[in-house]
């Protein structure tokens, strides 16, 4: 019985309201709302910073392996906008994509060894195996969502810079 009461008393104290009484024509306050901070990105990022307009953002995988970078975004269903994956080769070349069991359209970003963009694949048809690639050797490619470059106006020039991302070198 003493837990029924204990617990009774418990709602009881837990509804009473804890503001004070507002007098009558008193004019209501309002209260602003607390500035909601992002989160900090953590982890491998990539930074495009536009020849005009605010820099762009991409959280990214990391490839570097031969067997994952064949693997690369296959059988992926989704991926958040502002997301993608960077492959990093060994050495400049001229790389060549496909879309083989790639279910998402996507964005492919090729990047020289001087971190500018090369030229942009848009809007890569999925699950298709012709070649995807632009003149030119890159040293890294980044895929993002199909649309997303011209979402963010991104182009050839583009600067590019990279946070937690090892050099091809190593």
């Amino acid at each position: 019985m003493r837990w029924i009461v204990l617990a009774g008393s418990l709602v009881f104290a837990s509804c009473r309201s804890s503001s004070a009484p507002v007098e009558p024509g008193a004019p209501a306050r309002s209260v602003a709302p607390a500035r909601v901070t992002p989160p900090a990105r953590t982890g491998p990022s990539v930074r495009v910073l536009r020849q005009s307009g605010a820099p762009v953002d991409i959280s990214v995988e990391v490839v570097r392996e031969p067997r994952t970078r064949e693997r690369g975004l296959m059988f992926r269903r989704d991926m958040d906008e502002d997301h993608g994956m960077i492959f990093v080769f060994p050495r400049p070349d001229h790389q060549v994509f496909w879309m083989h069991n790639t279910i998402l359209p996507l964005d492919m970003i090729f990047i020289r060894a001087d971190r500018t963009i090369l030229g942009i694949v848009k809007n890569a048809t999925p699950e298709t195996d012709d070649p995807r690639e632009v003149p030119g050797d890159s040293l890294y490619v980044l895929e993002v969502n199909g649309g997303f470059s011209d979402r963010h106006h991104l182009s050839a020039g583009d600067r590019v810079e990279f946070t937690d991302i090892p050099p091809a070198s190593e």
